[in-house]
């Protein structure tokens, strides 16, 4: 891994920062949630920068090491009293992933925004949202929101087509200044969950996209997914194919389960700080890409299994997040993403200098 870049002592203002735009004001209450494996420098920072801000702020430090490569892990509320508490603060900023869990929609539920951060140091100060970035998310969400069919495509061979509409569409764009909000620090993204049973026809993984989850890894050979009734029913392939299957085969519950083979989430990233091409600069540590993989502008984020976020049922570890380069999305046969480029003008934002 590359030395770190971002001076540590600029911590603390990079996080008062981050906490200006989560519109935290002088009296409310913070709470960071952390873990037996997190970052006490980010605690530091957080203490400090809410100080600052004149907000009052205090560490839940859970019994745990929640690992990325499981989502859904309920953290919070085997301990009595931990959900109650965090339904009654303003904020919780949470130092691991919290999604796909009954506590943390109970809490935003109860108005607590939430802000995740789970990225290193120098992608917090890269991806911190740009001006613009959230309008365009706001832009996008509606484009979605309103769409009936999203269809996706590629040279490569990708045809897949989902109904939409049964599940919420999902915005982030870096930072929560609403309550119930939740967000991810360095985020820039859309995504809803299709219909069930809706998804139908072939993604076909390429050679550069991305394995976030479970692994941390750029596609080295093609992966063939062949769709039907929401479900992948034939996966075919080498390397990634063999681990794609095996990944989510360990995960059935029963022979015949197939949640972990379900179409999931499916959206697009739009954060112009992002950059595909990290893992190649930084290495496969996995806190250097949760953000910035998902949210370079103009891919197409493909993923397996679990759906609760958006209301549903399937609560499966076969997780599988992929965003895709050089896809075409269309919505209702709008073209807004041509070849992995953004072409609806309000979608794209300039980049900055950091």
């Amino acid at each position: 891994m590359r030395p770190q870049i971002l001076n540590p002592a600029k911590l603390a203002a990079l996080f008062r920062a981050e906490l200006e735009l989560c519109n935290v004001r002088p009296g409310e209450t913070i709470t960071v949630l952390s873990d037996l494996a997190s970052r006490r420098e980010y605690v530091a920072a957080a203490f400090a920068a809410a100080q600052t801000l004149g907000a009052d702020i205090y560490e839940m430090c859970v019994n745990a090491v929640p690992s990325w490569d499981r989502v859904g892990v309920a953290t919070v509320g085997r301990c009595k009293g931990t959900v109650e508490a965090l339904k009654a603060i303003d904020l919780l900023v949470c130092l691991h992933i919290p999604l796909f869990t009954r506590w943390l929609a109970d809490v935003r539920a109860g108005g607590t925004r939430v802000l995740m951060i789970i990225d290193g140091p120098d992608d917090l100060e890269r991806l911190m949202a740009p001006p613009g970035l959230k309008e365009a998310v706001l832009h996008a969400e509606q484009r979605l929101a309103r769409a009936r069919v999203m269809r996706v495509v590629s040279d490569a061979g990708t045809d897949m087509a989902v109904h939409c509409g049964q599940y919420p569409v999902m915005a982030q764009y870096g930072f929560a200044e609403a309550p119930g909000r939740f967000d991810h620090w360095g985020a820039g993204m859309v995504h809803t969950f299709p219909n069930e049973g809706s998804a139908h026809g072939v993604v076909v993984l390429q050679p550069g996209d991305i394995v976030v989850l479970p692994y941390c890894r750029y596609v080295h050979d093609e992966v063939r997914l062949h769709i039907a009734g929401g479900f992948i029913r034939k996966i075919e392939g080498g390397l990634d194919a063999r681990l794609m299957t095996e990944w989510l085969d360990d995960n059935r519950q029963s022979p015949d389960d197939l949640d972990g083979h379900a179409v999931s989430h499916l959206g697009w990233g739009l954060n112009p700080q992002a950059r595909w091409y990290d893992i190649a600069l930084h290495g496969d540590e996995p806190d250097r890409h949760h953000a910035g993989a998902r949210a370079f502008a103009g891919n197409f984020l493909f993923s397996t299994g679990p759906n609760t976020q958006g209301g549903g049922t399937r609560a499966t570890k076969g997780h599988y997040d992929v965003p895709m380069r050089d896809c075409t999305v269309m919505l209702d046969g709008d073209v807004i993403i041509e070849r992995g480029r953004l072409v609806d003008p309000k979608m794209i934002v300039p980049r900055v200098a950091r």
